[in-house]
């Protein structure tokens, strides 16, 4: 029963994987000022952690993070995002664990989540670029993380509805 239990979790996990890919990768727009853009890959990386929890939530967010720079011609951002997206996935899984299925639960763990992969693209952009680049990714970073937000929640109400959450 618990091999049966590990493998449903590590194949949810695998299709977030993908979904985070596919979110990141087309829903992209371009923002030049930043050397990046502002994409869905968040809305992976939480729904993740709200419904596999940290772990999973580290898991999906790093890879999904590093996967997606790697095919949209970001590499040199792949680490950076593998550390800003699993470290959201990390704190979100884990703020939302602690605090349980409620309201400020889930946006706590969303802003807390975004807050911290708006700090580690803010010493990316810094450290390869400049502090004035830095400074300039922390609108379309909260944006970003926000939207992913808000369909995570939205998609989670869908499951907990039909009993999948």
């Amino acid at each position: 029963m618990e091999s049966t239990f590990r493998l449903r979790r590590s194949i949810i996990g695998a299709m977030l994987l993908a979904l985070t890919i596919v979110l990141g990768r087309f829903f992209l727009f371009p923002i030049p000022w930043t050397h990046g853009n502002v994409n869905l890959c968040d809305a992976g990386v939480f729904i993740a952690a709200m419904l596999l929890g940290p772990g999973a939530g580290t898991i999906v967010g790093g890879f999904g993070g590093m996967f997606l720079d790697l095919i949209s011609g970001f590499p040199q951002d792949a680490l950076f995002s593998f550390a800003a997206h699993g470290l959201e996935g990390f704190i979100s899984g884990w703020i939302y664990k602690k605090y349980g299925d409620t309201v400020w639960g889930k946006w706590i763990a969303i802003l807390a989540g975004t807050i911290i992969m708006i700090a580690v693209y803010f010493i990316c952009n810094t450290v390869m670029y400049h502090v004035i680049t830095g400074f300039l990714s922390l609108g379309s970073n909260f944006i970003q993380g926000m939207i992913g937000g808000l369909v995570a929640l939205v998609v989670m109400r869908q499951l907990k509805k039909h009993n999948l959450g």
